[in-house]
């Protein structure tokens, strides 16, 4: 399964931004996680393509949503109220098999890189 992630940029803070991930195939469950310089990768949010499984990383609960499209097997990553701890690089992940939502992903697309900054 290939992943491709899009539409990350440069927004002020309180701005929205609305990533994508197209998905060559489909898995279980779909995730979108995040990457400053010199940290480690953050889990953001998750959900199962048949929609019965939904996690987010407390941080972004309220603010973020995660769906997906299954006619188009793409995910989305709608991100509103953006802070500038938000910046960093968001990959998108599929993971093939039923377990937690937060780790053990298979497939990894390319990184989109988020700037939230006045």
């Amino acid at each position: 399964v290939q992943l491709q992630a899009s539409g990350g940029g440069s927004v002020q803070p309180g701005g929205s931004l609305r990533l994508s991930c197209a998905a060559s195939g489909r898995t279980y469950a779909i995730g979108w996680f995040r990457q400053v310089p010199g940290m480690e990768r953050e889990f953001v949010a998750a959900l199962t393509w048949s929609g019965s499984r939904l996690d987010y990383v407390d941080s972004v609960k309220g603010r973020f949503t995660i769906s997906t499209d299954n006619a188009k097997d793409t995910a989305y990553l709608q991100m509103n109220s953006l802070k500038p701890e938000d910046t960093a690089v968001y990959y998108c992940a599929g993971r093939r098999t039923y377990g937690g939502l937060r780790s053990a992903y298979d497939y990894w697309g390319q990184g989109t890189q988020v700037t939230v900054s006045s």
